[in-house]
């Protein structure tokens, strides 16, 4: 009874109709073209639908990994072309992918590194080397409000885009916003080094992405010129530059996330502080100066906004820039003294500013969010606090946090 049990079964089996066939084949995936050589012959990856059963192909097709979540569907097998033609066929197939060999990212090191870089990757200082994950911040776009960008700079390898200038380029009596580039409000004419034009943007910009001196080294970088080349503007320009970002991050092809920097600062202004926490709120990561004036940095903006990321400079000795601003605002301190970065005049120029630290930490964020798979705004601030160095900085006064950014390499 049994044996005629097995082979009623069986016959079942054989007289039971065939799933139709779908009107096309379900679609075969290639890796992109960077990772079309890592391919692994005749090895595929199958995506079910939703409603599919799994264990019944998966035992096919001799699965080497069967994927039974709501949210993903599958198996992972060898198959011959006829049978990828029989899965492709399959109605209950979503799609099939080839498999690829995946590499682990190992830490490269950049020898002789410029310090500010290489401070940012030790947790001990006296290191000369930048010790940073390969992805590098790799598929992020970093809007750098500022004066401009000299785009065509060989260090950033096509990776600087000019998108928008929001000055008219004349002069205008009613100015409210004064950008002496390294001072941010012109009282401390020891650091200044004013730029022609784009100059003060193009060593900003460096210090986020650029080959040699970026912290991002992957990264995109985008110019919106708020800066008269006189060096002046208006809060409502840089208000105009910030609404832009919210309109366009969304609209812009980076797939790891979007970053805004901004190197500049004026007194207390609600609107601005308002419009800067409206880009936090629509996802981008906000890096912004807390100002050379050695002043509480709750008296500035947009460095007094409460959901962006606002950085005090720090020196080669781990102390407090003299120059920088502080304060219960101040989330984090990175290199803000003698910073090499991309020069508008092509090759390097030196300089030292919160100007430079907060790109630093626009830069960190990118790479982070490339790295960790970070989702943008506030949430990128808290991560760079808690990988931060905690207490080892001098002169940091009463109330500030003494946290100096660290991108977390493994030493």
């Amino acid at each position: 009874m049994q044996v005629l049990s097995v082979l009623s079964l069986a016959g079942l089996a054989m007289a039971a109709p065939s799933l139709p066939r779908r009107e096309e084949p379900a679609a075969l995936l290639t890796p992109a073209k960077s990772a079309s050589a890592n391919i692994i012959p005749d090895q595929y990856i199958v995506k079910m639908k939703d409603a599919a059963e799994v264990s019944v192909a998966s035992i096919k097709y001799k699965a080497k990994n069967t994927y039974k979540s709501n949210g993903f569907k599958g198996f992972a097998a060898t198959l011959t072309a006829e049978q990828l033609k029989e899965v492709r066929d399959d109605p209950n197939v979503d799609y099939v992918e080839h498999d690829q060999k995946i590499d682990l990212f190992e830490y490269l090191s950049q020898e002789d590194a410029p310090w500010g870089i290489a401070r940012i990757s030790h947790t001990e200082n006296g290191a000369t080397n930048y010790l940073y994950d390969s992805s590098a911040g790799e598929g992020t776009c970093v809007y750098v409000i500022d004066t401009g960008i000299k785009v065509d700079h060989p260090d950033f390898e096509g990776r600087a885009e000019w998108v928008q200038n929001f000055t008219d380029d004349g002069n205008d009596d009613d100015v409210s916003w004064v950008n002496d580039p390294l001072t941010l409000e012109g009282t401390n004419h020891r650091y200044a080094d004013p730029f022609p034009s784009a100059g003060h943007g193009t060593w900003v910009a460096g210090l986020v992405a650029s080959a040699t001196y970026g912290v991002a080294k992957k990264s995109k970088v985008l110019a919106l010129k708020v800066f008269r080349d006189d060096g002046t503007t208006d809060g409502a320009s840089i208000i105009a530059a910030m609404d832009y970002v919210v309109q366009d991050a969304p609209n812009r092809d980076c797939p790891s996330g979007h970053i805004a920097n901004m190197s500049l600062g004026g007194g207390y202004s609600q609107t601005s502080n308002d419009a800067a926490d409206a880009m936090v709120n629509a996802g981008v990561f906000v890096a912004v100066a807390a100002g050379n004036s050695n002043v509480d940095a709750a008296e500035t903006s947009p460095a007094s906004a409460p959901l962006v990321c606002t950085v005090g400079a720090t020196d080669s000795s781990d102390s407090k820039a003299d120059f920088s601003s502080y304060g219960e605002v101040v989330d984090v301190w990175a290199p803000g003294v003698d910073l090499e970065s991309t020069s508008y005049e092509g090759g390097s120029t030196s300089a030292s500013g919160t100007s430079g630290a907060s790109p630093i930490v626009a830069g960190l964020g990118a790479y982070l969010m490339t790295l960790e798979g970070l989702e943008g705004g506030e949430g990128v601030c808290d991560r760079i606090k808690e990988l931060s160095v905690k207490d080892i900085l001098a002169n940091i006064p009463e109330g500030s946090a003494n946290q100096l950014a660290y991108n977390g390499a493994v030493e």
